[in-house]
């Protein structure tokens, strides 16, 4: 139990800045059997909701329609840590560094024409900062063209694993080894765990960078 109070994220802000970095959720509906279906969405976080665009007619549609009950989950996988980090023969010893973020809500089917433009318009804001497009009007055909599903938060739980359960000095042998592996990722994932490269090596904050 008192780990997985540390692999908790206690901050909403965190929370929500981290689904705002990331470019795919997965939302899952249940469908008229009873069975979950889980779909990849764009998506965007504001307002204290999330909202997603998608085409007026579908089976999640359907199922939104028929049970307004959804979840919703965004992950990074950081760093794959291979089990010879830490044990030389045993498998289970492999590991993952990695943040995610769990919803559970209610969904709705936005059919205010100004809400449906804020949604669309923040959408494009997230995806493509850098401009060269119109921004949406409450006017414009594509309003009527598009679903938009909003996701009211009942819960929204974020957990991580990034070395902060670990002591200073073992947190600073498990980053030179993922720096040794030298995979495309570890670099960025030093930054993370609030590891440094410095001259004189490797050096660790007193935090983890989340």
């Amino acid at each position: 139990m008192q780990l997985l109070g540390r692999l908790e994220i206690k901050s909403k802000e965190k929370i929500i800045k981290f689904l705002n970095e990331q470019e795919t959720g997965r939302i899952c509906s249940i469908d008229k059997e009873g069975y979950p279906q889980i779909i990849p969405m764009n998506f965007v976080y504001t307002n204290d909701v999330i909202y997603m665009h998608s085409h007026t007619k579908g089976e999640k549609i359907e199922n939104i329609k028929r049970n307004n009950k959804i979840g919703f989950e965004v992950d990074k996988s950081l760093e794959f840590l291979p089990s010879y980090f830490t044990d030389p023969i045993d498998a289970s010893q492999a590991d993952t560094l990695y943040i995610s973020v769990v919803v559970k809500g209610t969904s709705v089917l936005v059919s205010d024409i100004n809400e449906k433009t804020l949604a669309l318009n923040a959408l494009m804001k997230k995806y493509q900062p850098e401009g060269g497009y119109e921004n949406i009007r409450p006017d414009m055909k594509v309003i009527d063209e598009v679903a938009i599903i909003k996701v009211i938060p009942m819960t929204m739980r974020g957990k991580y694993k990034i070395g902060q359960h670990l002591d200073r000095r073992t947190r600073l042998e498990l980053a030179q080894k993922i720096l040794e592996r030298n995979t495309s990722t570890a670099t960025s994932t030093l930054e993370i765990m609030g590891i440094k490269q410095t001259k004189n090596g490797l050096e660790a904050s007193e935090d983890p960078l989340w």
